[in-house]
């Protein structure tokens, strides 16, 4: 078996699993830079050994790559050879016996009640564009949904009589959210007074639409949040994930469990929410060393 043979079939067995196309092609620009690498060291698959691996990602550190990046490339890897062991293409996974680079963890950057409605308030609703962005916006905030998600969203999305949104995540995982008054008050007002004058093709199904009466992307996404971040004067380095970071935030502070902002934001494991933890342990950290008297 050699390397296209091999990636060939993983690249089906993804698309059987239904991953993202995104994902998808990460996998295939850091598998295609390790075949190359491999390429140079004449090594099929069969032939490669933790040594190689772990040589690899030393190559790839002294070249100055991040950690990040080495952790997501080993990442990629491993998941190739998981795949060839589960097809009975190779016997074992190399790049097991190899540790990734601990990475720093950053804190997500979550903005307070009053910076997210000083936001979303400041988002007028005169034009079809401002319709739509404080809509997606408010949606986005009130579902804690990731910026493809957003993107992704049909006509027929959301539900007026249960007042629930049907989203589509990721692994093509679907989940019904609740959402908010003011979230639904906007997106009425997008679709009555705002949709029709953006849509150019009747049979477009995307909830959000350009101005050209297409999908947005998630670029559109992030570029229009930018726009009115700067109107709102909030800090920079405001994206559309730190939307559904402030969501999780939020309800943590306000006594949620933390399993059910797990089902709320479509993690598969409860290590990814426990993230928002260590936020709230940051803040009551800052809160006691600005206020107690003898902190």
């Amino acid at each position: 078996m050699d390397w296209d043979e091999a990636l060939g079939a993983f690249d089906r067995d993804m698309r059987a699993r239904s991953l993202a196309e995104r994902t998808r092609k990460a996998y295939g620009v850091d598998l295609g830079r390790f075949v190359e690498w491999a390429g140079t060291r004449e090594l099929q698959p069969a032939g490669v050994r933790h040594r190689d691996v772990r040589r690899y990602a030393a190559g790839l550190s002294a070249g100055g790559a991040s950690a990040a990046t080495v952790a997501r490339k080993l990442a990629s890897v491993r998941g190739l050879f998981d795949f060839l062991v589960r097809s009975e293409r190779v016997g074992q996974n190399p790049a097991d016996l190899v540790s990734s680079p601990k990475r720093a963890q950053k804190l997500p950057r979550v903005l307070s009640v009053e910076q997210l409605r000083s936001l979303l308030e400041r988002i007028p609703a005169h034009t079809a564009l401002q319709l739509r962005d404080r809509a997606m916006l408010e949606l986005a905030y009130s579902c804690g949904l990731r910026c493809e998600e957003i993107v992704n969203l049909d006509r027929d999305s959301y539900d007026f009589e249960s007042e629930q949104l049907r989203v589509l995540g990721k692994g093509s995982k679907e989940r019904l959210m609740p959402v908010g008054e003011p979230a639904q008050r906007a997106l009425r007002r997008y679709l009555e007074k705002g949709r029709h004058a953006l849509a150019g093709d009747p049979r477009e199904r995307a909830l959000f639409l350009s101005k050209s009466g297409r999908r947005l992307s998630s670029s559109d996404v992030t570029r229009r949040l930018a726009l009115w971040v700067r109107e709102a004067a909030v800090d920079a380095g405001v994206s559309p994930h730190s939307l559904r970071h402030s969501f999780a935030t939020h309800l943590l502070e306000g006594g949620a469990d933390l399993r059910a902002i797990q089902e709320l934001l479509g993690h598969a494991s409860i290590s990814t929410t426990q993230v928002y933890t260590r936020v709230d342990a940051a803040r009551l950290r800052e809160a006691y060393a600005a206020t107690h008297p003898r902190a």
